[in-house]
Protein backbone atom coordinates (compact mmCIF):
# COMPACT_ATOMS: atom_id res chain seq x y z
CA UNK A 1 0.00 0.00 0.00
CA UNK A 2 1.25 3.51 -0.74
CA UNK A 3 1.81 5.99 2.06
CA UNK A 4 -1.58 7.34 3.28
CA UNK A 5 -2.46 10.91 2.43
CA UNK A 6 -3.79 11.28 5.97
CA UNK A 7 -3.48 9.16 9.09
CA UNK A 8 -5.32 9.86 12.37
CA UNK A 9 -4.42 7.70 15.35
CA UNK A 10 -6.03 7.20 18.78
CA UNK A 11 -8.12 10.39 18.59
CA UNK A 12 -10.02 11.23 21.80
CA UNK A 13 -12.33 14.16 22.43
CA UNK A 14 -14.58 14.95 25.37
CA UNK A 15 -17.09 17.79 25.79
CA UNK A 16 -17.91 18.07 29.48
CA UNK A 17 -19.38 14.75 30.52
CA UNK A 18 -19.81 13.52 26.94
CA UNK A 19 -17.15 11.34 25.32
CA UNK A 20 -17.53 12.46 21.70
CA UNK A 21 -14.62 10.43 20.31
CA UNK A 22 -12.78 7.47 21.77
CA UNK A 23 -9.59 5.95 20.31
CA UNK A 24 -10.54 6.67 16.68
CA UNK A 25 -8.16 5.54 13.93
CA UNK A 26 -8.75 6.75 10.37
CA UNK A 27 -6.75 7.06 7.17
CA UNK A 28 -7.23 7.86 3.50
CA UNK A 29 -5.14 7.26 0.38
CA UNK A 30 -4.54 9.80 -2.41
CA UNK A 31 -7.38 9.68 -4.94
CA UNK A 32 -9.60 7.66 -2.62
CA UNK A 33 -13.23 8.35 -1.69
CA UNK A 34 -13.61 7.30 1.94
CA UNK A 35 -17.21 7.06 3.15
CA UNK A 36 -17.85 8.14 6.75
CA UNK A 37 -21.11 6.61 7.97
CA UNK A 38 -22.91 6.81 11.26
CA UNK A 39 -26.00 8.16 12.93
CA UNK A 40 -26.37 11.80 13.95
CA UNK A 41 -24.21 12.27 17.03
CA UNK A 42 -21.91 9.34 16.18
CA UNK A 43 -18.85 11.61 16.06
CA UNK A 44 -18.34 12.16 12.30
CA UNK A 45 -18.58 15.94 12.43
CA UNK A 46 -16.44 16.18 15.56
CA UNK A 47 -13.71 14.10 13.91
CA UNK A 48 -13.73 16.28 10.80
CA UNK A 49 -13.75 19.47 12.89
CA UNK A 50 -10.61 18.23 14.65
CA UNK A 51 -9.03 17.61 11.26
CA UNK A 52 -9.89 21.15 10.09
CA UNK A 53 -8.82 22.93 13.29
CA UNK A 54 -12.25 23.81 14.68
CA UNK A 55 -11.64 21.57 17.72
CA UNK A 56 -8.44 20.31 19.30
CA UNK A 57 -8.11 16.61 20.23
CA UNK A 58 -7.62 15.69 23.88
CA UNK A 59 -5.35 12.86 22.79
CA UNK A 60 -3.98 11.33 19.59
CA UNK A 61 -1.84 12.18 16.56
CA UNK A 62 -2.44 13.25 12.97
CA UNK A 63 -0.12 12.92 9.98
CA UNK A 64 -0.85 14.64 6.65
CA UNK A 65 1.26 14.01 3.55
CA UNK A 66 3.78 12.12 5.65
CA UNK A 67 4.35 14.87 8.25
CA UNK A 68 2.94 15.57 11.74
CA UNK A 69 -0.11 17.77 11.37
CA UNK A 70 -1.47 20.24 13.91
CA UNK A 71 -3.70 23.22 13.19
CA UNK A 72 -5.56 25.51 15.55
CA UNK A 73 -7.80 27.28 13.03
CA UNK A 74 -9.70 26.28 9.84
CA UNK A 75 -7.70 28.84 7.82
CA UNK A 76 -4.49 26.97 8.70
CA UNK A 77 -6.02 23.68 7.54
CA UNK A 78 -7.15 25.29 4.29
CA UNK A 79 -3.69 26.71 3.61
CA UNK A 80 -2.22 23.27 4.32
CA UNK A 81 -4.45 21.70 1.66
CA UNK A 82 -7.52 20.46 3.58
CA UNK A 83 -10.91 21.93 2.67
CA UNK A 84 -14.37 21.20 4.03
CA UNK A 85 -17.63 21.67 2.15
CA UNK A 86 -20.47 21.91 4.66
CA UNK A 87 -24.03 20.76 4.08
CA UNK A 88 -25.20 24.36 4.54
CA UNK A 89 -23.40 26.39 1.89
CA UNK A 90 -21.03 29.07 3.13
CA UNK A 91 -21.31 31.50 0.24
CA UNK A 92 -21.72 35.27 -0.05
CA UNK A 93 -24.87 35.39 -2.15
CA UNK A 94 -24.49 39.03 -3.20
CA UNK A 95 -20.96 38.58 -4.57
CA UNK A 96 -20.13 37.23 -8.03
CA UNK A 97 -19.01 33.63 -8.42
CA UNK A 98 -15.31 34.42 -8.94
CA UNK A 99 -15.23 36.43 -5.70
CA UNK A 100 -16.75 33.51 -3.81
CA UNK A 101 -14.22 31.06 -5.23
CA UNK A 102 -11.38 33.15 -3.78
CA UNK A 103 -13.17 34.52 -0.72
CA UNK A 104 -10.68 34.78 2.14
CA UNK A 105 -7.66 34.07 -0.07
CA UNK A 106 -8.01 36.67 -2.78
CA UNK A 107 -5.45 37.03 -5.56
CA UNK A 108 -3.84 40.43 -5.19
CA UNK A 109 -1.64 42.60 -7.34
CA UNK A 110 -0.09 45.80 -6.06
CA UNK A 111 -2.23 45.44 -2.92
CA UNK A 112 -5.48 45.27 -4.92
CA UNK A 113 -7.69 42.29 -5.75
CA UNK A 114 -6.76 41.04 -9.21
CA UNK A 115 -10.30 40.46 -10.52
CA UNK A 116 -9.12 39.43 -13.99
CA UNK A 117 -6.87 36.71 -12.58
CA UNK A 118 -9.59 35.44 -10.26
CA UNK A 119 -12.07 35.30 -13.11
CA UNK A 120 -9.60 33.46 -15.38
CA UNK A 121 -8.59 30.86 -12.79
CA UNK A 122 -12.19 30.32 -11.68
CA UNK A 123 -13.14 29.55 -15.30
CA UNK A 124 -10.28 27.05 -15.50
CA UNK A 125 -11.50 25.35 -12.33
CA UNK A 126 -15.06 25.05 -13.65
CA UNK A 127 -13.70 23.61 -16.92
CA UNK A 128 -11.85 21.02 -14.85
CA UNK A 129 -15.12 20.14 -13.13
CA UNK A 130 -17.03 20.24 -16.44
CA UNK A 131 -19.43 22.64 -14.71
CA UNK A 132 -21.44 25.26 -16.59
CA UNK A 133 -21.15 28.20 -14.19
CA UNK A 134 -20.97 31.88 -15.16
CA UNK A 135 -18.18 33.36 -13.04
CA UNK A 136 -19.58 36.90 -13.26
CA UNK A 137 -23.13 36.45 -11.92
CA UNK A 138 -24.03 36.79 -8.23
CA UNK A 139 -24.24 33.43 -6.44
CA UNK A 140 -27.85 34.26 -5.53
CA UNK A 141 -28.79 33.59 -9.17
CA UNK A 142 -27.35 30.06 -9.17
CA UNK A 143 -29.20 26.83 -8.56
CA UNK A 144 -28.31 24.45 -5.74
CA UNK A 145 -26.15 22.19 -7.94
CA UNK A 146 -24.18 25.14 -9.31
CA UNK A 147 -23.61 26.47 -5.78
CA UNK A 148 -22.21 23.05 -4.86
CA UNK A 149 -19.75 23.38 -7.76
CA UNK A 150 -18.73 26.83 -6.50
CA UNK A 151 -17.91 25.27 -3.12
CA UNK A 152 -15.80 22.58 -4.82
CA UNK A 153 -14.05 25.17 -6.99
CA UNK A 154 -13.23 27.15 -3.84
CA UNK A 155 -11.63 24.04 -2.34
CA UNK A 156 -9.57 23.49 -5.49
CA UNK A 157 -8.52 27.16 -5.58
CA UNK A 158 -6.42 26.59 -2.46
CA UNK A 159 -4.90 23.50 -4.10
CA UNK A 160 -6.69 21.16 -1.70
CA UNK A 161 -5.24 17.67 -1.49
CA UNK A 162 -8.05 16.50 0.78
CA UNK A 163 -11.70 17.59 0.57
CA UNK A 164 -14.39 16.78 3.13
CA UNK A 165 -17.93 16.71 1.73
CA UNK A 166 -20.74 16.77 4.29
CA UNK A 167 -24.10 15.61 2.84
CA UNK A 168 -23.24 17.06 -0.59
CA UNK A 169 -26.33 15.62 -2.33
CA UNK A 170 -28.94 16.49 0.33
CA UNK A 171 -30.46 19.21 -1.87
CA UNK A 172 -29.61 17.78 -5.30
CA UNK A 173 -31.78 15.95 -7.80
CA UNK A 174 -30.72 12.63 -9.28
CA UNK A 175 -29.37 14.30 -12.42
CA UNK A 176 -27.44 16.87 -10.38
CA UNK A 177 -26.05 14.12 -8.13
CA UNK A 178 -24.65 12.31 -11.19
CA UNK A 179 -22.86 15.50 -12.25
CA UNK A 180 -21.40 15.84 -8.76
CA UNK A 181 -20.15 12.24 -8.87
CA UNK A 182 -18.52 12.93 -12.25
CA UNK A 183 -16.72 15.90 -10.71
CA UNK A 184 -15.58 13.73 -7.79
CA UNK A 185 -14.16 11.15 -10.19
CA UNK A 186 -12.19 13.89 -11.94
CA UNK A 187 -10.78 14.92 -8.57
CA UNK A 188 -9.78 11.32 -7.89
CA UNK A 189 -7.75 11.24 -11.09
CA UNK A 190 -5.83 14.24 -9.75
CA UNK A 191 -5.02 12.27 -6.56
CA UNK A 192 -7.34 14.36 -4.37
CA UNK A 193 -8.61 12.40 -1.37
CA UNK A 194 -12.25 12.82 -0.39
CA UNK A 195 -14.01 12.09 2.89
CA UNK A 196 -17.66 11.68 1.96
CA UNK A 197 -20.34 11.96 4.67
CA UNK A 198 -23.85 10.92 3.70
CA UNK A 199 -27.00 9.24 5.00
CA UNK A 200 -27.92 7.93 1.54
CA UNK A 201 -26.80 4.31 1.50
CA UNK A 202 -27.38 3.99 -2.25
CA UNK A 203 -24.53 6.46 -2.85
CA UNK A 204 -21.94 4.51 -0.87
CA UNK A 205 -21.27 1.81 -3.43
CA UNK A 206 -21.59 4.15 -6.39
CA UNK A 207 -18.98 6.68 -5.31
CA UNK A 208 -17.05 5.14 -2.39
CA UNK A 209 -13.89 3.02 -2.34
CA UNK A 210 -13.75 2.29 1.36
CA UNK A 211 -15.92 3.04 4.38
CA UNK A 212 -15.69 3.57 8.11
CA UNK A 213 -18.66 3.42 10.47
CA UNK A 214 -18.73 5.42 13.71
CA UNK A 215 -21.14 4.77 16.57
CA UNK A 216 -21.13 6.62 19.90
CA UNK A 217 -17.72 8.12 19.12
CA UNK A 218 -15.97 4.85 18.28
CA UNK A 219 -15.06 3.06 15.06
CA UNK A 220 -17.26 -0.05 14.93
CA UNK A 221 -16.41 -1.31 11.46
CA UNK A 222 -15.25 -0.58 7.95
CA UNK A 223 -13.63 -2.02 4.87
CA UNK A 224 -13.88 -2.07 1.08
CA UNK A 225 -17.16 -0.95 -0.45
CA UNK A 226 -16.95 -3.80 -2.97
CA UNK A 227 -17.65 -6.35 -0.25
CA UNK A 228 -20.02 -4.25 1.88
CA UNK A 229 -23.81 -4.65 2.09
CA UNK A 230 -26.43 -2.07 2.98
CA UNK A 231 -27.83 -4.28 5.74
CA UNK A 232 -24.37 -4.76 7.22
CA UNK A 233 -23.61 -1.04 7.26
CA UNK A 234 -27.02 -0.23 8.79
CA UNK A 235 -26.50 -2.79 11.53
CA UNK A 236 -23.09 -1.28 12.33
CA UNK A 237 -24.56 2.23 12.40
CA UNK A 238 -27.50 1.54 14.71
CA UNK A 239 -26.08 -1.39 16.69
CA UNK A 240 -29.03 -3.65 15.90
CA UNK A 241 -30.75 -5.38 13.02
CA UNK A 242 -33.38 -3.24 11.29
CA UNK A 243 -35.87 -5.71 9.88
CA UNK A 244 -37.81 -3.19 7.84
CA UNK A 245 -36.42 0.07 6.54
CA UNK A 246 -39.87 1.34 5.54
CA UNK A 247 -42.42 0.23 8.17
CA UNK A 248 -45.71 0.49 6.34
CA UNK A 249 -48.97 -1.11 7.41
CA UNK A 250 -51.99 -1.76 5.23
CA UNK A 251 -53.88 1.53 5.18
CA UNK A 252 -57.66 1.73 5.08
CA UNK A 253 -58.70 4.92 3.29
CA UNK A 254 -61.65 7.07 4.31
CA UNK A 255 -63.16 10.06 2.57
CA UNK A 256 -61.25 13.04 1.23
CA UNK A 257 -59.85 14.91 4.22
CA UNK A 258 -57.92 17.63 2.42
CA UNK A 259 -58.39 19.14 -1.01
CA UNK A 260 -57.01 22.20 -2.76
CA UNK A 261 -58.33 23.18 -6.19
CA UNK A 262 -56.55 25.14 -8.89
CA UNK A 263 -53.94 26.94 -6.77
CA UNK A 264 -51.74 29.61 -8.33
CA UNK A 265 -49.01 31.58 -6.60
CA UNK A 266 -46.55 34.23 -7.79
CA UNK A 267 -43.61 32.02 -6.79
CA UNK A 268 -44.37 29.41 -9.44
CA UNK A 269 -47.31 27.16 -8.48
CA UNK A 270 -49.55 26.95 -11.55
CA UNK A 271 -53.12 25.64 -11.87
CA UNK A 272 -52.49 22.80 -9.46
CA UNK A 273 -54.89 20.61 -7.48
CA UNK A 274 -54.31 17.89 -4.87
CA UNK A 275 -56.35 15.73 -2.52
CA UNK A 276 -55.59 13.39 0.37
CA UNK A 277 -57.89 10.84 1.99
CA UNK A 278 -58.08 9.82 5.62
CA UNK A 279 -55.46 7.19 6.34
CA UNK A 280 -53.40 8.02 3.24
CA UNK A 281 -49.77 8.99 2.71
CA UNK A 282 -49.56 11.17 -0.41
CA UNK A 283 -46.13 11.85 -1.85
CA UNK A 284 -44.98 14.75 -4.02
CA UNK A 285 -41.94 13.95 -6.16
CA UNK A 286 -40.03 16.24 -8.48
CA UNK A 287 -36.69 17.83 -9.18
CA UNK A 288 -35.13 20.50 -6.96
CA UNK A 289 -36.64 23.82 -8.02
CA UNK A 290 -39.83 22.27 -9.42
CA UNK A 291 -41.94 24.24 -6.93
CA UNK A 292 -42.80 21.60 -4.32
CA UNK A 293 -41.81 23.67 -1.29
CA UNK A 294 -43.48 26.72 -2.81
CA UNK A 295 -46.67 24.69 -3.20
CA UNK A 296 -46.63 23.59 0.45
CA UNK A 297 -46.02 27.14 1.67
CA UNK A 298 -48.80 28.53 -0.54
CA UNK A 299 -51.24 25.84 0.62
CA UNK A 300 -50.48 26.66 4.27
CA UNK A 301 -50.96 30.38 3.66
CA UNK A 302 -47.35 31.38 4.27
CA UNK A 303 -47.07 32.79 0.75
CA UNK A 304 -49.72 34.58 -1.25
CA UNK A 305 -51.74 32.44 -3.64
CA UNK A 306 -55.03 32.33 -5.51
CA UNK A 307 -57.13 29.19 -5.55
CA UNK A 308 -60.65 28.08 -6.29
CA UNK A 309 -61.05 26.47 -2.88
CA UNK A 310 -59.29 24.73 -0.01
CA UNK A 311 -61.28 22.25 2.07
CA UNK A 312 -60.47 20.39 5.26
CA UNK A 313 -62.95 17.62 6.10
CA UNK A 314 -65.52 19.27 3.86
CA UNK A 315 -65.14 22.71 5.47
CA UNK A 316 -63.99 25.49 3.16
CA UNK A 317 -61.08 27.49 4.61
CA UNK A 318 -60.68 30.60 2.49
CA UNK A 319 -58.47 32.48 2.27
CA UNK A 320 -56.07 30.08 4.00
CA UNK A 321 -53.59 31.27 6.60
CA UNK A 322 -51.56 29.38 9.23
CA UNK A 323 -53.85 30.35 12.11
CA UNK A 324 -57.02 29.21 10.34
CA UNK A 325 -55.46 26.00 9.07
CA UNK A 326 -53.99 25.11 12.45
CA UNK A 327 -57.46 25.63 13.96
CA UNK A 328 -58.90 23.24 11.36
CA UNK A 329 -56.23 20.61 12.02
CA UNK A 330 -53.61 21.24 9.34
CA UNK A 331 -49.92 21.44 10.29
CA UNK A 332 -46.75 22.14 8.30
CA UNK A 333 -43.25 20.77 8.89
CA UNK A 334 -40.82 23.09 7.10
CA UNK A 335 -37.88 21.78 5.07
CA UNK A 336 -35.75 24.50 6.74
CA UNK A 337 -35.56 23.00 10.21
CA UNK A 338 -32.91 25.37 11.52
CA UNK A 339 -34.10 28.57 9.85
CA UNK A 340 -37.88 28.49 10.30
CA UNK A 341 -38.95 25.06 11.51
CA UNK A 342 -37.82 25.32 15.14
CA UNK A 343 -36.72 28.02 17.57
CA UNK A 344 -33.18 26.77 18.08
CA UNK A 345 -32.42 28.74 21.25
CA UNK A 346 -35.65 27.71 22.98
CA UNK A 347 -36.48 24.52 24.82
CA UNK A 348 -38.19 21.38 23.59
CA UNK A 349 -41.18 22.26 25.78
CA UNK A 350 -41.58 25.73 24.32
CA UNK A 351 -41.22 24.49 20.74
CA UNK A 352 -43.76 21.70 21.15
CA UNK A 353 -46.41 23.86 22.82
CA UNK A 354 -46.05 27.07 20.78
CA UNK A 355 -49.16 26.40 18.61
CA UNK A 356 -51.40 25.35 21.53
CA UNK A 357 -51.03 27.78 24.47
CA UNK A 358 -54.64 27.05 25.46
CA UNK A 359 -53.70 23.44 26.29
CA UNK A 360 -51.12 24.44 28.89
CA UNK A 361 -52.60 27.59 30.39
CA UNK A 362 -55.23 28.51 32.92
CA UNK A 363 -56.85 31.95 33.03
CA UNK A 364 -54.26 33.07 30.46
CA UNK A 365 -51.28 31.99 32.57
CA UNK A 366 -49.05 29.13 31.39
CA UNK A 367 -48.91 26.17 33.74
CA UNK A 368 -45.37 24.80 33.58
CA UNK A 369 -46.60 21.58 35.15
CA UNK A 370 -49.11 21.09 32.30
CA UNK A 371 -46.50 22.09 29.75
CA UNK A 372 -43.94 19.61 31.09
CA UNK A 373 -46.48 16.79 31.31
CA UNK A 374 -47.69 17.34 27.76
CA UNK A 375 -44.10 17.38 26.54
CA UNK A 376 -43.10 14.27 28.47
CA UNK A 377 -46.01 12.39 26.92
CA UNK A 378 -45.09 13.51 23.40
CA UNK A 379 -41.36 12.87 23.95
CA UNK A 380 -42.25 9.32 24.92
CA UNK A 381 -44.79 8.78 22.13
CA UNK A 382 -42.60 10.15 19.36
CA UNK A 383 -39.37 8.68 20.72
CA UNK A 384 -37.34 11.86 21.22
CA UNK A 385 -33.97 11.22 22.86
CA UNK A 386 -33.53 14.12 25.27
CA UNK A 387 -32.42 14.68 28.85
CA UNK A 388 -35.56 16.65 29.82
CA UNK A 389 -38.26 18.88 28.28
CA UNK A 390 -36.28 22.02 29.13
CA UNK A 391 -33.30 21.00 27.02
CA UNK A 392 -32.61 23.47 24.20
CA UNK A 393 -33.30 22.43 20.62
CA UNK A 394 -29.78 23.23 19.43
CA UNK A 395 -28.42 20.60 21.85
CA UNK A 396 -30.28 17.80 20.04
CA UNK A 397 -29.19 15.76 17.04
CA UNK A 398 -30.82 16.48 13.68
CA UNK A 399 -33.03 13.41 13.93
CA UNK A 400 -34.31 14.36 17.36
CA UNK A 401 -34.91 17.95 16.26
CA UNK A 402 -37.05 16.63 13.42
CA UNK A 403 -39.02 14.48 15.85
CA UNK A 404 -39.67 17.56 18.00
CA UNK A 405 -41.10 19.30 14.92
CA UNK A 406 -43.37 16.31 14.28
CA UNK A 407 -44.34 16.14 17.97
CA UNK A 408 -45.49 19.75 17.73
CA UNK A 409 -47.92 18.78 14.96
CA UNK A 410 -49.14 15.78 16.94
CA UNK A 411 -49.59 17.94 20.05
CA UNK A 412 -51.65 20.40 18.01
CA UNK A 413 -54.00 17.54 17.02
CA UNK A 414 -53.18 17.93 13.33
CA UNK A 415 -55.38 15.77 11.15
CA UNK A 416 -53.53 16.74 7.97
CA UNK A 417 -49.72 16.86 8.15
CA UNK A 418 -47.80 18.67 5.42
CA UNK A 419 -44.26 17.29 5.69
CA UNK A 420 -41.60 18.97 3.54
CA UNK A 421 -38.46 16.77 3.33
CA UNK A 422 -39.16 15.14 6.73
CA UNK A 423 -35.93 13.08 6.79
CA UNK A 424 -33.40 15.42 5.14
CA UNK A 425 -30.10 15.29 7.01
CA UNK A 426 -31.39 12.54 9.31
CA UNK A 427 -29.55 9.27 9.97
CA UNK A 428 -30.91 5.84 9.08
CA UNK A 429 -32.06 4.91 12.58
CA UNK A 430 -33.95 8.17 13.02
CA UNK A 431 -35.43 7.85 9.54
CA UNK A 432 -36.96 4.50 10.45
CA UNK A 433 -38.41 6.00 13.62
CA UNK A 434 -39.91 8.91 11.66
CA UNK A 435 -41.39 6.46 9.15
CA UNK A 436 -42.90 4.52 12.06
CA UNK A 437 -44.49 7.72 13.40
CA UNK A 438 -45.94 8.52 9.96
CA UNK A 439 -47.37 5.02 9.67
CA UNK A 440 -48.97 5.23 13.12
CA UNK A 441 -50.51 8.63 12.32
CA UNK A 442 -52.23 7.42 9.17
CA UNK A 443 -53.49 4.32 10.97
CA UNK A 444 -55.30 6.77 13.25
CA UNK A 445 -57.04 8.25 10.19
CA UNK A 446 -54.76 11.24 9.68
CA UNK A 447 -53.59 12.32 6.22
CA UNK A 448 -49.90 12.87 5.42
CA UNK A 449 -48.76 14.86 2.39
CA UNK A 450 -45.03 14.40 2.02
CA UNK A 451 -42.48 16.16 -0.22
CA UNK A 452 -39.25 14.24 -0.70
CA UNK A 453 -36.33 14.34 -3.13
CA UNK A 454 -35.49 10.74 -2.21
CA UNK A 455 -37.49 8.41 -4.46
CA UNK A 456 -36.89 5.20 -2.44
CA UNK A 457 -38.49 6.98 0.52
CA UNK A 458 -41.55 7.98 -1.49
CA UNK A 459 -42.04 4.51 -2.94
CA UNK A 460 -41.38 2.93 0.45
CA UNK A 461 -43.85 5.03 2.47
CA UNK A 462 -46.52 6.47 0.17
CA UNK A 463 -49.87 5.11 -0.95
CA UNK A 464 -50.11 7.52 -3.89
CA UNK A 465 -47.87 9.96 -5.72
CA UNK A 466 -48.05 13.26 -7.53
CA UNK A 467 -45.09 14.49 -9.58
CA UNK A 468 -44.38 18.21 -9.85
CA UNK A 469 -42.73 19.79 -12.88
CA UNK A 470 -42.36 23.55 -13.33
CA UNK A 471 -44.93 24.32 -10.65
CA UNK A 472 -47.61 21.93 -11.88
CA UNK A 473 -48.66 18.57 -10.46
CA UNK A 474 -49.31 15.44 -12.46
CA UNK A 475 -52.44 13.43 -11.97
CA UNK A 476 -52.56 11.29 -8.85
CA UNK A 477 -50.97 7.84 -9.23
CA UNK A 478 -51.38 4.82 -6.98
CA UNK A 479 -47.84 4.00 -5.90
CA UNK A 480 -47.96 0.61 -7.64
CA UNK A 481 -48.94 2.06 -11.05
CA UNK A 482 -45.78 4.12 -11.56
CA UNK A 483 -42.05 3.41 -11.21
CA UNK A 484 -38.94 5.57 -10.74
CA UNK A 485 -38.42 5.94 -14.48
CA UNK A 486 -42.01 7.13 -14.83
CA UNK A 487 -41.52 9.66 -12.06
CA UNK A 488 -38.39 11.03 -13.72
CA UNK A 489 -40.13 11.23 -17.10
CA UNK A 490 -42.85 13.37 -15.54
CA UNK A 491 -40.39 15.44 -13.48
CA UNK A 492 -38.23 16.30 -16.49
CA UNK A 493 -41.19 17.01 -18.78
CA UNK A 494 -40.59 14.01 -21.07
CA UNK A 495 -44.08 12.83 -20.12
CA UNK A 496 -47.02 15.13 -19.50
CA UNK A 497 -50.05 14.01 -17.48
CA UNK A 498 -50.95 17.17 -15.63
CA UNK A 499 -53.65 17.44 -12.98
CA UNK A 500 -55.64 20.39 -14.32
CA UNK A 501 -59.20 21.22 -13.31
Amino acid sequence: MPEPLLRMRNIHKRFGGTQALKAVDLEIQPGQVHILAGENGAGKSTLMKILTGVHQPDQGTIEFMGKPFHVSHPKEAQLAGIAMIYQEFNLALHLPVHSNVFLGHEIKRYGMVDTAAQRRIARELFRLLDADVDTDVPVSLLGVAQRQMVEIARALSVDAKLIIMDEPTAALSGKETKKLFEAIRRLQKKEVGIFYISHYLEEFGEIGNVYTVLRDGEVVGGGDMETATHDGIIQLMVGRQIDELYPRSKHEFGGVQFRVDNINSPNGTNNTSLEARKGEVVGIAGLVGAGRTEFMRAVFGLDKARMNSLQVNGVTVMPPNPEKLTHHGVGLLSEDRAGEGLAQDMTIAVNITLPVPEKISRYGIISHAKQNQMCKDLISNVGIKAEHPNQKINQLSGGNQQKVAIARLVGADAKVLLLDEPTRGVDVGSKVEIYRIIDELVLEGKSVIMVSSYLPELFGMCDSLYVMSKGRLSRKYAVDEIDEDGVMALATGLKNELNVN
